[in-house]
């Protein structure tokens, strides 16, 4: 028993030396809210001089070129978080149009996409967390609406566009402000801290649609300084879960939400949708929003 402990350790001790392991021990270390908060002022400012100095570093820095978008100077944006939910120009991101096609919500890549098995999403490889957890569904009542479902989990990059769309048709009737921790939702983070995406700071929303029950869930991250909806608008950020409900009808490729500053967004399916995901979205899979994930066979 005595060796199983020390070999415990000895193994916990050389993860931590590693540079993934010291990445995710700060993660542990410093005050993660605090730090948010302070980002989210600075990332707010209309400072001529402060707005200047962190939008044309961050674009240089991730080499963001605005091609793509509506606005084409940097100078024409009022503040850094103005910078970072930029809008695209018409018609930059085609929607897809298969009968049934589930469309990527946002640009990124696939962290994860597959089969909700025993109830449990899979995060990283050997790791699963709870579908019950991540919906902060603490009777179990949503929940049973995914076993046997499915879910893709899409990444966006700082260098990405930052607004979250609507994978399907559907009608959003709930949404539940989730507060959490706020650590990275990389690949080194979702690989070596337990039940990430059900930690984090989180909003779910859950929509009818012809399939049953859905829901998109926009992930929080560190120096994420807000998470916003067309519903609910900008979220305040609370030590309690609160829960609103809803009557708005979206349609697949309409706005649904943004990020100010980088995080995650789960698409969760229920098993009536009984969705096929392509063949050509895997794990490292590069997507951009409205490119399709899957057919539903509902």
């Amino acid at each position: 028993m005595k060796n199983t402990i020390k070999d415990a350790l000895k193994k916990q001790a050389s993860h931590l030396l590693t540079r993934d392991g010291l990445f995710t021990t700060v993660q542990h270390l410093v005050p993660q809210q605090k730090l948010s908060e302070t980002a989210g002022r600075l990332a707010g400012s209309q400072n001529p001089i402060v707005k200047k100095a962190f939008v044309h570093t961050f674009a240089k820095a991730y080499g963001i070129t605005l091609d793509e978008y509506a606005r084409k100077n940097l100078d024409d944006f009022a503040s850094f978080n103005d910078f970072f939910t930029r809008e695209l120009e018409d018609n930059a991101r085609p929607i897809d149009d298969s009968a049934n096609g589930i469309v990527s919500p946002a640009d990124g890549m696939v962290s994860q996409i597959g089969q909700i098995e025993q109830g449990q999403l899979l995060q990283a490889k050997g790791r699963y967390y709870s579908v019950s957890h991540l919906l902060a569904d603490t009777e179990n009542k949503e929940s049973s609406y995914y076993n046997g479902g499915s879910f893709a989990t899409v990444y966006l990059a700082p260098s990405n566009y930052h607004r979250v769309h609507m994978p399907f048709d559907g009608k959003l009737i709930k949404t539940r402000y989730v507060p959490g921790t706020l650590f990275s939702v990389n690949n080194v983070t979702a690989e070596n801290v337990p039940d990430l995406f059900a930690r984090n700071e989180r909003l779910v929303c859950i929509f009818e649609t012809e399939f049953g029950k859905a829901s998109v869930v926009l992930v929080g991250a560190m120096i994420v300084a807000g998470i916003e909806t067309v519903a609910t608008g900008k979220i305040e950020r609370t030590e309690q879960i609160e829960t609103l409900e809803h009557n708005i009808s979206l349609k697949k490729g309409d706005e649904l939400g943004r990020f100010y500053l980088g995080s995650t967004a789960i698409v969760v399916m229920p098993e009536s949708a009984s969705v096929e995901w392509s063949q050509d979205m895997q794990h490292g899979s590069v997507v951009r929003m409205g490119e399709l994930l899957g057919v539903a066979n509902a």
